[in-house]
C-alpha cells in the first residue's frame, strides 16, 4: 500500500523571508530610538552610572537585622491598611462590575456613564490621592486606607467586569426562563463562575497593595513607607535592605495563600 504523495504547501515570499516580522522590528526600534530621543533619555549615562548601582547593592547586602524589631510594628500597619482598603474597594467594585457587564445590563447609557466613571477614578494617580487625603484626614493610617480603597475600586471592578463578560450564559438563560429575580440570577448563576477569578484578582489587589503603602507613607499616608524614607534620607542602606525583604516576604505569602485558594476552589 503506498502512501499518498504529500504537497508542500505553497509560501510567498513574504512568508519565506518572514517580510512582516522584519519591518514590524524595525518600526518597532525607530520607535524606540524616536522616544528616547524626543523623552531626553540617555541611555549611555545608564551604564556609566552602573558601578553606582551596585555599589547600593553592595551597601545593601548586609542588613541589619536587629532593625527587624523597629519595623514589625509598622509593617503590621501597612498590611492592615492594604487588608482594609482592599477589602473596602473591592467591595464596592462588585454592584459597578454588574453594571458595566453588557451581557447583564443591556442599557447603553447606564453601561457606559458607569464605565465612564470607573475610568475617572482610575485615571487619578494613587500618589495624588494620597495628598489629597492627607491633606483632608491628616498623616496617618486613614489617609492611606482611603487612597487604597479608591485605587482598589477602580481596578478591581475593571477586571471583574471584564471576566463577567466571559462567562458561560447557559445557567442566566435557565433561570431567567423559570423567572428568576436579577439578584438570584447574580447569585446563583454569576458569582459561581467568577469566585476563583474574584479570589484571585483580589489578592493580586492586595499584593499590589502591600507595595503601593510602602510609597504612600513618604507622604504621610502611614505604615512602613514612613521608615523607608526616614532610612533612604539618612543613607543607611543596611536598614532599607531590612524594610524591602520584610515587604518581600509579606508578598510572598500572599502569593502562596492566592495560590492555596486557587487550587481550593477549583
Amino acid at each position: 500500500m503506498t502512501l499518498p504523495e504529500t504537497e508542500i504547501p505553497h509560501r510567498s515570499w513574504v512568508q519565506r523571508w518572514h517580510v512582516k516580522g522584519i519591518c514590524w522590528t524595525v518600526v518597532l526600534v525607530v520607535l524606540l530610538i524616536a522616544s528616547s530621543r524626543m523623552t531626553g533619555v540617555d541611555v549611555g549615562m545608564f551604564f556609566n552610572n552602573f558601578g553606582q548601582f551596585t555599589a547600593l547593592l553592595v551597601r545593601m547586602s548586609t542588613p541589619a537585622w536587629d532593625y527587624t524589631a523597629v519595623i514589625i510594628q509598622p509593617l503590621l500597619e501597612t498590611i492592615q491598611m492594604a487588608i482594609l482598603g482592599t477589602t473596602i474597594g473591592a467591595a464596592f467594585a462588585v454592584p459597578f462590575a454588574v453594571l458595566s457587564a453588557s451581557n447583564l445590563v443591556h442599557n447603553r447609557w447606564l453601561r457606559g456613564v458607569t464605565r465612564f466613571f470607573l475610568d475617572l477614578v482610575r485615571t487619578l494617580p494613587d500618589l495624588l490621592l494620597a495628598a489629597i487625603f492627607v491633606a483632608i484626614f491628616g498623616i496617618g493610617s486613614t489617609a492611606g486606607v482611603v487612597t487604597l480603597a479608591i485605587f482598589s475600586f477602580g481596578m478591581v471592578s475593571k477586571l471583574f467586569y471584564e471576566v463577567i463578560e466571559t462567562i458561560d450564559m447557559g445557567p442566566l438563560e435557565a433561570l431567567t426562563s423559570v423567572g428568576a429575580s436579577k439578584l438570584t440570577i447574580i447569585w446563583y448563576a454569576v458569582l459561581p463562575q467568577i469566585l476563583n477569578q474574584f479570589v484571585s484578582y483580589f489578592l493580586y489587589t492586595l499584593e499590589i497593595n502591600v507595595r503601593a503603602s510602602t510609597v504612600l507613607g513618604y507622604l504621610g499616608a502611614g505604615g512602613i513607607g514612613v521608615f523607608l524614607q526616614r532610612s533612604l534620607s539618612e543613607f543607611d542602606y543596611s536598614q532599607t535592605a531590612v524594610i524591602i525583604l520584610a515587604t518581600l516576604v509579606v508578598v510572598l505569602v500572599i502569593d502562596g495563600i492566592s495560590n492555596h485558594l486557587r487550587r481550593v476552589l477549583m
